[in-house]
């Protein structure tokens, strides 16, 4: 994320893959529509949630709840003056903003987020946000992209024909039997992973269809160079969780009645439906109806009973981002999607599809244990509400995000929900018994307790599989929340670790997610990493709470406890000695030379150990641009960060490194060279801690 200007307006200071269970579920239903049963309870639950999370807040930091008619007027407004917009910007003549999404503030700064367009062609990575005060002044803005789009050639040396074939065996390795692509390729400008030093690239985007390996839908999106006939990227557009059924107890569901007959219509809700796939792969299915307004049995034998459960945790999903988080629906338009329930045979998963805006949903194993609870139902509608805000990238860091803002939301909304037959917790999934032995699927207070989640951010994690990336910033969540250290929370013991071994102090869930929501919808972009969302969180709760608040340098240590960035104080990990250097060096930009910050280590005796730890605060403002190495006493150099696509700025945290072969007394350096043009910046400062 790039922030091209200051969008902290207000004040400097403060005053203040989802899881499931298998237990037997009976759904009732009522004869008129109506919220979860114990409605009355919820609105004090929402009254609660709210209530916990603004306090200390500034008021008009905090979200509008928009109706669907006002967001729409928003919208128009935005609509009509893109042109100018655009202009403002500094945008080419052949660039045109088609806008996305709008939010606003109570004190009338609106926040309204923009895709591009170049001589026609849409800029896949080209999405900003720009938020203008009540008064129409321009008070920040935000890109996924610092590029400039000038010169491009929208020719291609390249035909279409190659795209396609490149993209459909990639989508064969996958499991696809698909002979043709499902959309045909479209030249597009990329701007993302894979675009040489983030400049603009004339491409094709290939989407390939049929079923994975798995019987999960494929959605393949395949980036290839125009010019070159190279992929560039490639990411599945289906978003997967995992989850279970039958335990939320009787409920009261809202329904449509037509004469003698009713149907899993939710007309209170946007027109949510409920379909049966009846074990099909395709298709909407058939919309459950009925004479009695009586769903299910509580057994998984009875096809309503899946029905029913993905029908609750639908509207539960729907109103805790109503009445909590101020969206209507999960484009804000105040429209439901739908659910289809029995997909496929056998099918453990379930998953969210922008392509038919519906969640849809397995039977398990044995088609005995349908994967439809609460928590799957809001893990996978927040895969929706991120498509239409932040729309982050299923791959990479930001695809580990993005399956962490779902995990994120779907334990805000387990815990909103107050069902006594399923409390709230930090684990997910944690009754399905996926792996046989009653322990969940994944741990938020230490994710790698499940043996492939990482608890904290180092270099390579965007190599990762995204429910496994997704880790850290579920353990961020939790820290954020809870804080570090032993206790128990609803009969559930918890005990969650920091990578630096410093405590850390909670906040209360309801802050850490109201922080979370605004970081998504008006921080954060497409391209977002971690050391984004650490900048997007800060933004935040710096709105929030203001930048001097407890809640503010509780992000600062919640994200340095999961490797990210410094702590509020500055400390510095361990207990050893400590060896610093704070004077500034200034970084040429590209094409200079590298530079290098020094510091000679004295009185330590013996080698470096295996966990030196590495204090790195470097202002830039674009850190992608750089190339960070320790260089030891022999000269031997350890990568610490690499020249990537990233538009977040600075380097601000601490990293581990085994330089046990080193001579721990002598001169080290850190050495940066910046690989890309236009930025510019400075080492604030080098540390280095023996434990």
């Amino acid at each position: 994320m790039r922030s091209t200007s200051t969008s902290h307006r207000r004040r400097a200071t403060a005053a203040a893959a989802v899881g499931a269970v298998t237990a037997l579920l009976a759904v009732a239903f009522q004869s008129s529509p109506a919220a979860a049963e114990h409605g009355s309870d919820l609105s004090a639950a929402a009254a609660r949630v709210t209530a916990n999370a603004a306090r200390g807040a500034d008021p008009g930091a905090l979200p509008v709840k928009l109706s669907p008619a006002k967001r729409a007027e928003l919208l128009r407004e935005a609509n009509a003056g893109k042109a100018d917009t655009a202009k403002d910007l500094g945008l080419t003549g052949k660039e045109k903003l088609v806008v996305r999404d709008v939010l606003q503030d109570r004190d009338g700064t609106t926040h309204t987020r923009y895709e591009r367009t170049y001589d026609g062609l849409p800029v896949l990575g080209g999405d900003l946000i720009v938020d203008t005060a009540k008064s129409g002044a321009e008070q920040g803005v935000t890109k996924a992209s610092k590029a400039q789009l000038k010169g491009v050639d929208t020719t291609a040396d390249v035909k279409a024909a190659t795209a396609e074939k490149q993209a459909l065996g990639l989508a064969k390795a996958d499991g696809s039997k698909k002979t043709e692509a499902d959309r045909a390729p479209r030249k597009v400008v990329w701007l993302g992973q894979g675009a040489k030093k983030g400049q603009p690239t004339l491409a094709y985007e290939t989407v390939v269809g049929g079923l994975q390996d798995d019987g999960t839908p494929n959605e393949l999106h395949v980036i290839t160079d125009a010019t070159t006939g190279k992929k560039l990227h490639e990411w599945q557009a289906i978003e997967t969780g995992t989850g279970n059924t039958e335990y939320s107890g009787t409920v009261t569901l809202g329904t449509a009645q037509s004469g003698s007959s009713y149907t899993l219509n939710d007309t209170t809700r946007g027109g949510h439906k409920t379909y049966n796939l009846n074990h099909g792969t395709s298709g909407t299915g058939t919309l459950y109806s009925g004479s009695d307004d009586v769903w299910g049995n509580g057994s998984a034998s009875n096809t309503e009973t899946a029905a029913a459960d993905a029908h609750y945790g639908a509207a539960l999903t729907w109103d805790y981002y109503k009445n909590v988080q101020g969206r209507t629906g999960i484009r804000g338009d105040g429209v439901g999607a739908y659910s289809r329930v029995h997909y496929g045979n056998n099918y453990v998963n379930a998953f969210w599809d922008d392509s038919c805006f519906c969640m849809t949903y397995g039977d398990g194993s044995g088609n005995a244990a349908p994967l439809t609870s609460i928590d799957v139902a809001a893990h996978e509608m927040t895969h929706g509400v991120t498509s239409n805000t932040a729309g982050l990238n299923y791959s990479g860091e930001s695809g580990g995000l993005n399956e962490a803002t779902s995990d994120i939301f779907a334990t805000a909304v387990e815990f909103y929900a107050n069902n006594s037959s399923d409390v709230g917790d930090y684990l997910i999934g944690e009754k399905i018994d996926i792996n046989g032995d009653g322990t969940p699927l994944r741990y938020m207070d230490k994710p790698s307790k499940d043996g492939a989640s990482k608890d904290s951010w180092y270099s390579g994690i965007g190599s990762v599989d995204v429910h496994y990336s997704s880790g850290p910033a579920n353990h961020l969540f939790y820290l954020l929340s809870e804080g570090s250290g032993t206790k128990t929370i609803n009969g559930v013991t918890y005990n969650s670790p920091t990578s630096d071994g410093l405590p850390v102090t909670g906040i209360g869930r309801d802050k850490a997610a109201l922080i979370w929501f605004k970081a998504l919808t008006t921080k954060f972009t497409s391209t977002t990493n971690y050391a984004g969302a650490r900048t997007g969180a800060l933004a935040a709760a710096g709105e929030l709470y203001g930048t001097t608040s407890t809640e503010y340098k509780a992000v600062q240590d919640a994200f340095a406890a999961i490797n990210v960035g410094a702590r509020s104080g500055g400390t510095d990990p361990g207990t050893g000695k400590t060896f610093t250097n704070d004077t500034d060096v200034a970084i040429p930009d590209y094409p200079g030379a590298a530079v290098t910050s020094s510091l000679t280590v004295s009185g330590v005796s013996g080698n470096a150990p295996s966990t030196l730890k590495v204090g790195v605060d470097i202002i830039h403002t674009w850190s992608g641009d750089l190339q960070v190495d320790l260089v030891g006493p022999s000269g031997k150099t350890y990568r610490l960060h690499s020249s990537s696509y990233d538009s977040t700025p600075n380097i601000q945290t601490t990293y581990t490194v085994n330089a046990s072969t080193e001579t721990a007394n002598g001169t080290w350096k850190l050495k940066v060279q910046d690989l890309g043009a236009q930025d510019t910046g400075y080492i604030n400062s080098f540390k280095l801690t023996f434990p």
